[in-house]
């Protein structure tokens, strides 16, 4: 398959020439990557991923970072080979960490941002890590260490920068460790349901359905399409502001920030083919919506919402059942929640756990090592050995 190459402008900042194959290394103002053959190289890196996400694919960061980085204060970190790009991850310094005025060098994040695993292509797993510290050594600037947020240990860039961190002896520590729920099983739908769930639950459940459906008609619908998207969008953002977190304001519709990110996000997945939108409707009316992102050959639940008029029949619940449709497809081995730890709802029923670490490690010349292993020794309570 052929590769799809850097714009020449991109290529030449990056040092790439002729036939040198060599591993290059470039931070980009992001703006560089949303057109032409440096988006076509971006989207190419996603298809062929080691390990897919989502979030820092094209579709989904553009829209991010248009709507949380006016300032352009985040850059696109790039590994390549040649003419062909190998990785990618957006990262920005902060003045800030968690509550304490302590600089430091970061992926690139916002709230709905749920993975932060770079996209690297197959093969490049350690020249990405590699590539990514030696650059972060030599543009610490006022950081003084690199922090990784929400990456999961159980893939191969995980078990990369593993080996790379002990490879050089560098001062790194794992500070959070959480498993969150995930959906991965060789059982069909109805025996991983039946498993999952006590009879006596099962039995409730189906009870529960049968007295909604005597509410009205009660109606389920599954599309992969973009037919209809943006009614579809403007009924989920209604739905989710209806509820509790529109009283506490973190409905995506209490900002325009977040409900144009939505639209963008859910429209550029659906013209991707990554999209999947679950609806239950009585009489017509939405009472439960799911949104996933499919990303072969995972998935990531991104997000749901239910009317909590209707709590007492548990729609939300209702929906996560049609869900375990996921299991039956043949291109999906395992689906992402994006739940926090120990949620109520999903761990009644996804009974497999995913776990997310946040790392920080040393960059940088002897002093600022010395004291990254202050910070981390502080923080942990064991020095930062490794991960």
């Amino acid at each position: 398959m052929a590769s799809v190459p850097l714009s020449r402008e991109i290529a030449e900042q990056a040092g790439v020439s002729g036939s040198i194959a060599r591993q290059q290394t470039a931070a980009h103002d992001w703006r560089k990557f949303s057109v032409g053959d440096n988006l076509d190289a971006w989207r190419r890196l996603a298809s062929e991923a080691c390990e897919p996400n989502p979030f820092h694919e094209s579709w989904y960061l553009l829209p991010s970072l248009e709507n949380f980085d006016h300032t352009g204060s985040c850059r696109l970190f790039t590994t390549s080979a040649g003419n062909q790009l190998t990785g990618l991850l957006p990262v920005g310094y902060s003045h800030r960490y968690s509550r304490y005025p302590i600089p430091h060098l970061a992926n690139w994040q916002h709230p709905n941002m749920f993975c932060s695993v770079p996209l690297v292509r197959k093969g490049h797993e350690e020249a990405f890590w590699q590539g990514l510290l030696d650059w972060a050594d030599a543009n610490a600037r006022a950081a003084l260490f690199l922090h990784l947020t929400d990456l999961p240990a159980d893939g191969p860039l995980f078990a990369a920068l593993q080996a790379v961190i002990a490879r050089q002896g560098r001062p790194a520590a794992v500070v959070m460790d959480e498993e969150r729920a995930m959906l991965q099983s060789d059982l069909s739908p109805e025996d991983y349901f039946a498993s999952s769930m006590s009879t006596k639950k099962r039995k409730e459940l189906r009870r529960q359905a049968k007295r909604l459906g005597e509410e009205g008609e009660l109606a389920f619908t599954r599309q992969s399409d973009a037919s209809e998207l943006g009614q579809w969008i403007d009924e989920f953002l209604a739905l989710e502001k209806a509820g509790w977190k529109g009283e506490q304001g973190s409905a995506l519709a209490c900002d325009t920030r977040t409900s144009t990110l939505f639209r963008n996000a859910l429209a550029g997945a659906a013209e991707a083919g990554k999209l999947e939108r679950l609806v239950l409707r009585l009489d017509g009316k939405p009472i439960a919506m799911l949104v996933n992102f499919l990303t072969v050959p995972g998935a990531y639940s991104f997000k749901t919402a239910f009317d909590e008029a209707w709590s007492r029949y548990s729609p939300g619940v209702l929906i996560q059942r049609e869900n375990l449709d996921l299991l039956a497809r043949n291109d999906i081995a395992w689906c992402d929640s994006c739940a926090a730890a120990d949620h109520p709802m999903i761990e009644r029923i996804w009974r497999e756990k995913r776990r997310i670490v946040r790392v920080s490690i040393a960059i940088g010349g002897p002093v600022r090592r010395m004291i990254f292993r202050q910070l981390a020794r502080r923080e942990t309570g064991a020095p930062a050995k490794g991960l």
